[in-house]
């Protein structure tokens, strides 16, 4: 009776595994556009759902100059990026600030109400084609103290 139980569910998993595997593909594949502006200029770069936009310069090889020196690690604020306020304004979107996070934008150029780290803020599959921000011109950092 035990093994023929075992043998009706792995026939039930073996049919169900394809559409899993389908579906963790398509969002893991699922690339979008980053375009950071920065003054009058642009950097554009591709990332997939789940990349933090600190993985999308670093993966892109954008010459951001000076940006996520800490490599993501919470210890700086030169990847600093200001959100267009649709990205902003979604709680779904955007975990919270922590209190370190907020700590560390205390220090940064430029801070507005928007203000992100990129190393916090991760790629969504409903997020736009194109996601802008901006990226304030000057960097902050112990090279530059």
């Amino acid at each position: 009776m035990l093994a023929r139980r075992l043998l009706i569910f792995s026939r039930q998993f073996v049919n169900f595994t394809p559409v899993i595997r389908r579906q963790f593909a398509d969002s893991a594949s699922q690339t979008k556009t980053v375009k950071f502006i920065s003054g009058n200029k642009e950097f554009i770069g591709k990332g997939k759902v789940g990349d933090t936009l600190l993985d999308v310069v670093v993966n892109n090889d954008l010459d951001l100059d000076g940006f996520g020196a800490c490599e993501g690690t919470l210890a700086c604020c030169t990847c600093h990026v200001i959100l267009n306020e649709k990205h902003f304004e979604r709680e779904d979107r955007t975990n919270p600030a922590g209190e370190e996070e907020l700590d560390l934008l205390d220090l940064a150029p430029e801070v507005s109400d928007r203000s992100r780290l990129g190393c916090q803020i991760k790629i969504m599959e409903d997020d736009p084609e194109v996601i802008e921000v901006r990226v304030p011109s000057v960097t902050k950092d112990q090279r530059s103290a």
